[in-house]
């Protein structure tokens, strides 16, 4: 086990680049078993889901290296398997993504069903229902899911909830279903539109990406691409948080501003300066991150699915909250589980009350430095960010989770001139 210690108190400043999103490279990746060929993926983070995601393709038989230091040469000319098994499903949920790329290209996936997560319940049911509804044969034997789909076929599938993997399934497996199909109430996340970028790329008819409709029309065959992932916005996000927290003055560059309107909307009337400099049709852009002196200003924060509030911004708001002036207020509608950072968040000396999905936060002067606990990928930000801001010294431990999601986030951090180092935690079993 590893940890961080953070000596708080510096203010941030400096330039930080975003790197991939590790949210968007994961369905790309999928997706690549889609039509067996040669890929060249690029704007890869290093993480450790993208280390998983490889070696289950790996395991599918995919060959993959490395091209450089983020570009993935992914080789699936070869890759006939179609089991995803519970030791990968387990580390890592988003192995399910694999299901809709098998099913569309081998017409046939076996994998196991996903269990519990730490934040909440996130069953795959709608994703299964949603290929019945594209012909599939779904069933269920000892833990995995067996999906057989010798008669793909085209068919509406609406969504009760908005659900990205979901959306990101059916995409896969209609573009070589035959006829049309049609999503609704489909996911809108920046990274589920990449997906389908990558997938017209490919040969794919997809109209309505980035809206709550798409319409999929089935092609005959798909080619293999060459691709470069979108950059990371709640990385981003993260960093222009942190600029926040610690009173400085942060530019991020390799981002891309407009995934970022609802938190820049926030950001600013808790009296951040925020200015954005965006890329030319679509291309990356920057923003700049300012906080003065002064104490933030109490804000509230509602999660939504995008273009709402990201759950996965919800803990890093909360650690600007805990030192604003007056009372904040959380609430969570995506996961049900998702307020564990406020207990760590108190050993710090934040004064926060919980009480079903919300979250009563009441500003203090300042945070003090403690050993806490990291419990999911976003609470590990969420503390990293409070050791920043805290007087004296903070430990954070189990940060194997801030490595799924955060490349080195401890060098660039360091480049803006915080005191944080990663250590071996000898207080937990290794």
């Amino acid at each position: 086990m590893e940890k961080f210690v953070i000596e708080g108190g510096e203010r941030l400043r400096g330039t930080v680049t975003i790197g991939g999103a590790k949210n968007a490279v994961l369905p790309v990746l999928a997706a690549t078993l889609l039509k067996r060929g040669l890929y060249h993926v690029g704007n890869v983070p290093r993480l450790r889901d993208v280390t998983t995601m490889i070696g289950l393709l790996e395991l599918l038989g995919a060959k993959i290296e490395w091209a450089d230091e983020h570009r993935l040469a992914v080789d699936t000319t070869h890759a006939e398997g179609f089991e995803a098994p519970y030791d990968l499903v387990k580390e890592m949920r988003a192995s399910v993504l694999v299901l809709g790329a098998l099913v569309g290209g081998a017409r046939r996936a076996v994998v196991s069903y996903p269990g519990g997560c730490a934040i909440g319940e996130r069953p795959i049911d709608l994703h299964l229902r949603g290929l019945s509804l594209l012909g599939c044969d779904v069933g269920m034997h000892e833990g995995y899911v067996d999906v057989r789909a010798d008669k793909l076929r085209g068919g509406t599938v609406y969504f009760d909830k908005s659900t990205v993997g979901g959306t990101e399934n059916i995409l896969m497996a209609a573009v070589l279903a035959k006829g049309e199909t049609l999503i609704d109430n489909a996911a809108m996340e920046p990274e589920v539109v990449d997906l389908g970028v990558m997938l017209q790329r490919m040969g794919a008819n997809i109209d309505g990406l980035g809206t709550p409709i798409i319409r999929i029309r089935g092609v005959k065959e798909l080619s293999s691409c060459d691709y470069d992932v979108i950059p990371d916005r709640i990385e981003t996000g993260t960093f222009m948080v942190a600029g926040g927290v610690t009173r400085g003055n942060v530019t991020i560059e390799g981002a891309m501003p407009e995934h970022q309107t609802a938190l820049i909307e926030k950001l600013r009337e808790a009296g951040m300066e925020i200015d954005v400099e965006n890329g030319e049709r679509g291309e990356k852009g920057v923003i700049h991150a300012a906080m003065s002196r002064k104490r933030p200003t109490a804000f509230d924060v509602k999660t939504a699915p995008y273009p709402g509030f990201a759950t996965d911004m919800q803990a890093q708001a909360t650690t600007l909250m805990c030192t604003a002036k007056g009372v904040s207020v959380v609430t969570e509608t995506i996961f049900e589980n998702r307020m564990m950072h406020a207990a760590e968040l108190r050993r710090l000396g934040a004064d926060i009350t919980v009480v079903g999905n919300r979250a009563i936060v009441r500003g203090v002067k300042s945070l003090q430095g403690a050993r806490v606990m990291a419990t999911d990928l976003r609470a590990s930000a969420c503390l990293i960010l409070a050791g920043l801001c805290a007087y004296g010294t903070t430990e954070v431990s189990r940060i194997y989770h801030i490595d799924r999601g955060y490349e080195s986030i401890e060098k660039k951090l360091a480049q803006l001139g915080a005191k944080i180092e990663r250590g071996k935690d000898e207080g937990m079993a290794s």
